[in-house]
């Protein structure tokens, strides 16, 4: 590049991990990956970025036979990478010696390959290898720059740093692995469900239900079945210190197991492998139960929900990079083309570097854009949002990537039934575990949630509200699953929550579809605004999500941060967004 002026990515920087000890320096020669994300071609200008995120707002208010969203091409056209822009990065590449592995246009992002060496000098990280419990990582702490010509272009380098990105939300019933350490598995009692469409929709002994069952009681419109759907699932791999994929996975033996007990057939399950971090993610189940619990989990409750529909499961590195490189890919795949992304992985908001948050706020914008709607779970550990007691910092914090305004957000209750009907319903709050839900201290209140008395952020600013919706998450009322080596368990956690909507609105769109509308996708304008649309949903106006003493935040009449607005009548919200 011609210019040797050097500027910081605003938000790059990043802090060590508290718990992390360094131990030594990365070889200079071992040959990694970056992705350099780049801003849209709608982001020349400060006032071309706001449009852009206004005019999502704004069809987001519409009812979807109302709205018109981009084409991939015109995607491609209009908000993906200027061709200029991946010029001067691929330029800058070749002059470091670095590799271009993929540029995209769409995705807007550039994978570059080459040694610590070359990228450093390119990127200018400090990067140490640190131990972190077991694990040997590379740590990045301080900013990353670019050269002066290239620092309104690159919004995002993602890759040097391989510490975890994110956690599975899902809670075993009595906080271990379902048929392992002497946990209560599913009652063995329940009679075998010869259709999912006939399930009794009551409490198991042990408060559990399947799917079919939750499903009947929010009265999900039991004729359709997700035909001509496709859901995609979010999973991140474990993995050594090559970057190969050690764990997470599902096993296909139990899945078809688990359906035939529920009397439905095995959906058209396909694993996605994701390349980031220079390795591809991969379906490795059996080393880690709780990852593995997760897949399991998110495949057989949007399955049994919407078991005509493709369930495509993309697996990335659970990294930064990875988690960034499988939605984007879910995003942008023209095979299966998902009309909807769950994601059951996320972490406090806080722990994120502002780069990375910003990077997929962005892509959940696009999903919006596109027409494709994105759950996201909202947490496990109540306003804390911080799993480990002796971590926690006595501040509540919200999910990411819940908290961004174009996800929709999902919260947890505890769910009870009476056969028919739903007997009750409060926040899910056990005391070890709660909903996560409060107000981001980083994105602001969009317009959507003007009217819905979100209070400030713990910061005092006037945030986004977190959940939006919610469903049946607490373990003491969760759901009958199979695990991989056919174990059976029950499992919670706002985990659940995320499939279960995701399932629902794979059944809508293919309502909608059947009718010649649009898909539903952005969703969160129309719950807060639409008065028939906000009518269609149960509120919850009983519990907390309190487990550290904050004493935060409360249930209430209309929104509030454990429930949102509420849990789902399948029936009527399919009727008021024109299904």
């Amino acid at each position: 590049m011609a210019s040797k002026k050097r500027k910081t990515i605003p938000g790059s920087e990043k802090k060590a991990l508290p718990n992390a000890k360094t131990v030594g320096k990365v070889d200079p020669e071992e040959r990694i990956e970056v992705t350099v994300v780049l801003r849209p071609r709608t982001a020349s200008s400060q006032g071309a970025r706001k449009a852009a995120a206004e005019e999502a707002m704004s069809s987001g208010t519409q009812l979807p036979e109302q709205r018109q969203y981009l084409s991939r091409e015109a995607f491609a056209a209009e908000r993906g990478a200027d061709p200029e822009d991946v010029a001067k990065v691929e330029s800058f590449a070749q002059s470091h010696n670095l590799t271009v592995v993929e540029a995209s246009i769409p995705k807007r992002s550039i994978r570059l390959a080459g040694t610590v060496k070359d990228l450093t000098a390119a990127f200018q990280p400090n990067l140490k290898k640190s131990k972190v419990g077991n694990r040997i990582v590379r740590m990045r702490t301080g900013g990353i720059s670019v050269p002066q010509d290239l620092a309104d272009i690159v919004v995002a380098v993602l890759g040097f740093d391989d510490r975890p990105a994110a956690r599975p939300h899902l809670r075993f019933l009595n906080g271990a692995v379902a048929g392992v350490r002497g946990s209560r598995a599913a009652t063995g009692k329940r009679k075998k469900q010869t259709s999912g469409a006939k399930a009794v929709a009551h409490n198991a002994p042990n408060g559990s239900f399947t799917p079919p069952e939750v499903a009947k009681l929010y009265r999900f419109p039991s004729s359709l079945k997700g035909d001509g759907q496709c859901i995609g699932i979010i999973e991140l791999n474990d993995f050594d210190a090559q970057h190969k994929p050690t764990a997470t996975g599902f096993s296909r033996t139990d899945l078809q197991k688990y359906f035939t007990s529920l009397g439905l057939p095995t959906p058209n399950v396909v694993a996605v492998g994701v390349a980031s971090n220079g390795s591809v993610g991969a379906n490795v189940p059996g080393p880690d139960p709780n990852a593995d619990g997760e897949v399991m989990l998110d495949i057989e409750v949007a399955g049994a929900v919407a078991h005509k529909a493709t369930i495509a499961v993309y697996f990335a590195l659970n990294t930064d990079d990875g988690f960034l490189a499988a939605v984007n890919t879910a995003l942008h795949d023209q095979v299966r083309k998902p009309s909807v992304i769950s994601i059951s992985w996320g972490s406090a908001e806080d722990f994120n570097t502002i780069q990375a948050r910003n990077a997929f706020h962005q892509v959940l914008q696009d999903a919006a854009a596109l027409g494709v709607t994105v759950c996201c779970s909202s947490g496990d550990d109540g306003s804390s949002d911080i799993r480990n007691p002796q971590d926690r910092d006595g501040r509540p914090h919200v999910d990411f990537p819940a908290s961004s305004p174009f996800a929709l957000a999902c919260g947890g209750t505890n769910l009870r039934g009476t056969g028919t009907a739903i007997a009750s319903e409060v926040v899910w709050n056990d005391g070890r575990g709660a909903t996560g839900g409060g107000v981001s201290n980083f994105f602001p209140r969009p317009g959507y949630q003007s009217k819905s008395k979100v209070p400030k952020s713990p910061a005092g600013k006037t945030g986004r509200g977190v959940p939006d919706i919610a469903g049946d998450a607490d373990p003491n009322t969760g759901y009958q699953v199979t695990l991989v080596g056919g174990k059976k368990g029950v499992i919670g956690g706002t985990s659940a929550v995320s499939p279960l909507w995701a399932g629902l609105i794979a059944l809508m769109n293919q309502k909608l579809k059947t009718l010649g509308k649009p898909a539903v996708g952005f969703l969160n304008p129309l719950l807060y605004q639409q008065p028939s649309v906000a009518g269609a949903l149960h509120d919850i106006s009983q519990g907390n999500n309190d487990i550290e003493g904050l004493n935060k935040y409360k249930a209430r009449a209309g929104w509030d941060p454990c429930t949102g607005l509420g849990t789902p009548d399948g029936t009527k919200l399919l009727a008021a967004l024109g299904g």
